[in-house]
């Protein structure tokens, strides 16, 4: 845009300039803003998985016990569920009505959800369902958030500074999911209650602020809204999620649930709605999900790179919690009960590697294109995964470091470049959907890659574990009956004790029976070496399925990112 530079007589700059000097102001205060409310909503996203522990002894509720898996399971999956299933709904509605106005809106549903989770006053289940109702709540705040603030800072930024800003934006947000880690690890033994109440404060202010500084600059395009497209595409996406969820259960005698009726009839009727909404969105006049962009080569190739590097992203986060928590950190000399906090502080470097790589990427993809660097980001992950497939169950911690520094400067390198070209690849009407359309399918990656990471870690442990387990304990004393019966439990109970960072044979044998064993006996099984010696080779076999999973889906979206051509 050409700007006329107008003197006066008194020397005063023409009103042009003066509106130049307050865009370049006002960029940094919708970065600033939504940088907030992005790295909020995602640190919330991840600030339950290691205060789980403390959670469900605030509420009196044992999540390992009967019939408990399900309470378990949505408070760790419920706010991504959701986020996942509104994000495009209300990215539409921020195009319709204005994306600030949305924001803000989202501000105050997450704030006001943050302090509902705070007031819980119930016990056992009770409590655990208005924990997991208000995470929803939660949830659907953070969809307004994700939803509209790519598309309000593309309003803000341009076109040649959008990578940068994008970039600092979405690095922000990926690295909140590693840094509530910390969070939840220090503020739930205080009081659980804390891991929410501290969204509060901070909530209340980027309210106000959000409502205060952020201007409607986008171009709002008023039209009807698609209801069936809507009705369609959420619960099929919730059936498809739900069907996710309960696959990594066991069913009957199988060790996962894929095969049961309910998950094939949740998945085959979550897909059947896909394909009615997809049909419906080329027949309506304005339709929620802008099929047409898909036209777009530089948005499609965009957005399936950000689905396959999600994949590969979302269930490593699980896999080296579970590694940490299981095994190292125990045979390392840390008590069970510390280690959810110390997984969150040695995963560190992932995180330091993304806040490196994300504004630099973002900065130099604005000069010399992002095309580079959304190849190379996703080709130096895979390296990383081959790193850690090659690295031992007990691995020296310097190595492991540096191989999660790789990591994360790879998905930051991805990140932001990506992420621009997405947004700079959109016609200015559509950039709140698009965006969210974007972000649905990142979210949901993540979903989709628990899943398969879990179930591909389950048939790994399911192949040999009972069988070590039940001649492990019986070596130390336990009847010969129960041993087997505790060597045949669901995998995915052994996963999910490690997970929650509890003493597992204690766990799962229960205090009653250890009253019968030797003293020396009941030592060996809930010291710190007999559990991670007892799983560590069933455990291995499970997380290099998984990785090379995970490889393969780097070099897809590699090459996925290098055929989207020259930007």
């Amino acid at each position: 845009m050409t700007r006329k530079v107008v003197v006066t007589d008194g020397g005063t700059l023409s009103k042009e300039i003066l509106e130049s000097a307050d865009d370049s102001r006002y960029k940094w205060i919708a970065l600033s803003n939504t940088t907030l409310g992005v790295l909020m909503a995602t640190i919330d996203g991840s600030i339950t998985l290691i205060a789980l522990p403390d959670i469900f002894k605030g509420i009196g509720l044992n999540p390992l016990g009967p019939g408990n898996s399900f309470y378990l399971l949505w408070m760790i999956l419920g706010f991504l569920v959701v986020t996942s299933v509104l994000v495009v709904s209300l990215g539409r509605l921020g195009d319709m009505y204005g994306r600030v106005k949305m924001y803000n809106l989202g501000f105050v549903i997450y704030t006001v959800g943050s302090l509902l989770l705070t007031i819980d006053w119930m016990q056992g289940r009770s409590g655990a369902m208005w924990l997991i109702v208000m995470r929803l709540v939660q949830g659907l705040g953070s969809a307004f958030l994700v939803a509209n603030s790519s598309a309000i800072l593309t309003d803000a930024f341009p076109s040649n500074q959008r990578g940068m800003a994008l970039g600092i934006n979405q690095v922000a947000g990926i690295s909140g999911s590693f840094i509530g880690l910390i969070l939840g690890g220090l503020l739930a033994p205080i009081d659980w209650r804390l891991v929410f109440l501290i969204s509060v404060p901070i909530g209340i202010f980027g309210t106000v602020w959000a409502y205060y500084k952020l201007e409607e600059r986008g171009v709002r395009q008023p039209s009807s809204i698609d209801w069936v497209g809507n009705v369609t595409f959420a619960v099929g996406l919730i059936l498809i999620l739900i069907g996710i969820t309960y696959g990594i259960e066991p069913h009957g005698h199988s060790t996962t649930g894929w095969s049961s009726p309910a998950v094939l009839s949740e998945l085959g009727g979550g897909l059947a709605l896909l394909v009615v909404f997809f049909v419906v969105e080329t027949k309506v006049s304005n339709p929620m999900f802008r099929v047409p962009l898909f036209k777009i080569k530089a948005f499609t190739f965009g957005t399936l790179s950000t689905f396959l590097v999600s994949i590969a992203r979302g269930g490593l986060l699980f896999m080296l919690i579970i590694w940490l928590q299981g095994i190292w950190l125990p045979l390392h000399g840390y008590s069970f009960s510390a280690t959810p906090l110390w997984a969150g502080i040695f995963m560190l470097p992932l995180t330091v590697g993304f806040l490196i790589a994300g504004p630099i990427s973002g900065y130099l993809s604005d000069r010399f294109g992002p095309r580079l660097f959304a190849t190379v980001g996703p080709l130096g992950t895979a390296f990383a995964f081959v790193l850690l497939l090659f690295a031992p169950v007990e691995f020296s911690y310097v190595y492991f470091a540096i191989t999660l520094l790789l990591s994360g400067l790879s998905q930051g390198l991805f990140a932001s470049p990506n992420r621009a070209a997405v947004m700079n690849s959109l016609p200015p009407q559509d950039r709140g959907v698009g965006g969210a359309m974007n972000s649905t399918f990142q979210n949901s990656a993540q979903v989709f890659s628990i899943g398969i990471f879990f179930s591909l870690m389950i048939a790994g442990l399911s192949s040999s574990l009972p069988a070590v387990m039940t001649r492990g304990l019986i070596s130390h004393g336990v009847n010969p009956s129960l041993a087997s019966s505790v060597g045949h439990l669901p995998a995915v109970s052994i996963l999910f004790a490690a997970f929650l960072g509890y003493d597992p044979i204690r766990k799962l044998l229960g205090n009653t029976v250890l009253s019968h064993l030797s003293r020396t006996n009941v030592a060996a099984l809930t010291g710190r070496k007999f559990f991670p010696d007892l799983i560590s080779t069933s455990f291995s076999t499970g997380l290099h399925e998984a990785f090379v999973f995970a490889l393969i889906a780097c070099i897809v979206a590699a090459v996925v990112s290098f055929s989207r051509g020259a930007q």
